[in-house]
């Protein structure tokens, strides 16, 4: 096998519930958040970059079952983290503004990591619909009677 093939499969392959994957993804993007307005001033650009990895872990980490949950967790989880850095002032409806108005400027890595994790979704799904047609479609082996 290749080299990245064999890295791959060494990475921790948790299979969350629909619940699990919005709180991986919510808590995850609050955290980067944090260390992005302590680090980096709340660059957007980084927050953004962070997002896709993040989408797309959590597109692959959730279990087939709940395989709808990924493209609905992760916007959440985008609003959820871009608090910090939204830089807002004035009490709440100055914080609420500053929401808004981020969740508007940075509405293309919004779309990017939910693409990303819709994209990975309906590919496992299809491959999950192909595993169950080829195991209907094997023929059933004939049961042996015990010997007399």
């Amino acid at each position: 096998m290749p080299p990245v093939v064999l890295a791959l499969r060494r990475l921790p392959n948790p299979r969350l519930t629909g619940l699990g994957a919005g709180l991986f993804a919510s808590a995850t993007m609050l955290v980067l958040g944090f260390l992005d307005w302590l680090i980096l001033d709340g660059s957007p650009l980084v927050y953004g970059l962070l997002f896709l990895p993040v989408s797309a872990l959590t597109a692959l980490w959730v279990r087939t079952a709940d395989l709808v949950t990924a493209p609905i967790s992760v916007p959440i989880a985008f609003a959820v983290g871009v608090v910090p850095i939204s830089g807002g002032t004035g009490g709440f409806g100055g914080q609420a503004m500053a929401l808004v108005t981020a969740l508007a400027v940075q509405a293309g890595w919004l779309y990017g990591g939910t693409l990303v994790a819709g994209l990975i979704t309906c590919v496992r799904k299809v491959r999950d619909m192909g595993r169950r047609q080829r195991a209907a479609a094997r023929p059933a082996t004939p049961q042996r009677r015990p010997a007399p």
